[in-house]
């Protein structure tokens, strides 16, 4: 084999994988997802947070299912999706979504601006995707969210730093009187506020944070 020759056959199968691998990580995701699937990789998310086969899961704010549709297919058959949002034509676009590519293990929940209306210890986790800032009652969605966990589940709060956060919600830091706190503190403060506790976070998305809590009064020994 010439070295051109081998070099050619190198560089196609290093590009095949690269876009094999690109396509495997966003297979679910459509057009105007793409972007935040290779920032938000779902897979590496779910295992970084502890997503099996068989959970139930309960997603706040989970719109027309960018995140929904990877945890649907990790949790199986046998696992279950219980899919929140205030905005019911995100959930029917949703709800066609999940049927068009055979998910039969996603129930789509309409629930109030303070509580999710999630299955009552019910879930072994509750997650958010770029909710938490969003939410004008951010204690109480998090008290009621406590209903429906199990001993020992989890509640993981996925949200951008703050520096992006910041120009999405037009807040300058540099000018006196702008007092918002960071993003871990406001989480930390309704946490404590909910009788959550902050047990870990997650850096290894470069421009987000991955909260991970555990309701006090709920641990296993």
């Amino acid at each position: 084999m010439n070295k051109k020759y081998f070099l050619f056959v190198f560089f196609f199968l290093t590009l095949f994988g690269q876009s094999f691998l690109l396509n495997a990580q966003t297979d679910l995701s459509e057009g105007w997802e793409i972007k935040e699937a290779e920032r938000q990789p779902p897979k590496k998310i779910m295992d970084a947070v502890g997503v099996k086969p068989g959970m139930i899961i309960g997603e706040v704010g989970a719109g027309r299912g960018r995140f929904t549709v990877y945890l649907a297919r990790e949790v199986g058959p046998s696992g279950k999706i219980y899919a929140n949002d205030i905005n019911e034509n995100s959930l029917a676009y949703l709800k066609e979504r999940c049927k068009k590519n055979g998910f039969k293990n996603v129930e789509i929940i309409t629930g109030k601006e303070d509580d999710p209306l999630l299955p009552d210890k019910s879930l072994d986790m509750v997650i958010m995707v770029y909710v938490y800032h969003h939410l004008s009652k951010p204690d109480d969605v998090m008290k009621n969210i406590k209903h429906s966990l199990k001993p020992n589940a989890t509640l993981v709060i996925l949200e951008m730093r703050d520096s992006e956060l910041d120009k999405e919600l037009h807040v300058d830091r540099s000018k006196p009187g702008v007092t918002i706190p960071p993003i871990k503190e406001r989480i930390e403060r309704s946490a404590k506020n909910s009788d959550f506790e902050l047990i870990r976070t997650e850096t290894f998305i470069s421009e987000d944070y991955i909260f991970i809590l555990k309701d006090k009064n709920k641990k296993k020994d």
